[in-house]
């Protein structure tokens, strides 16, 4: 006989979790709302990782507007630089709001790096 495999069971506890801040999570993405989850949910694993998150999109985007600054070569940079990013933050909204744990790439690894 063939065993299936069956999914872990998330516990009680994270699944409470994510189920209570999914909104707070999404709001993260928001620019500089991303310290709401970071302040307001510090026990929160779900809310402070797409807190975190935010934060780093956040800064990188404060980044590609100093870089805007260059006429012509900074300019082309912004635009392409914030396109990306806009998609990168509808995708972690989406994400969050469907209490999904998902990790940008590339920036996803500096975002595990910030303990507050």
């Amino acid at each position: 006989m063939e065993q299936q495999k069956q999914a872990p069971k998330m516990s009680s506890a994270k699944t409470n979790d994510i189920e209570e801040n999914k909104v707070i999570a999404a709001i993260g993405y928001l620019g500089i709302l991303c310290v709401l989850p970071l302040f307001m949910k510090k026990e929160s694993p779900f809310a402070q990782f797409h807190g975190k998150q935010g934060l780093v999109l956040f800064v990188v985007w404060i980044a590609l507007s100093f870089i805007n600054i260059i006429p012509l070569l900074g300019q082309l940079i912004w635009v392409l630089g914030s396109l990306v990013l806009l998609v990168v933050m509808v995708i972690g909204i989406m994400n969050a709001l469907q209490g999904k744990m998902w990790e940008m790439p590339v920036l996803g690894d500096l975002a595990k790096k910030i303990n507050f």
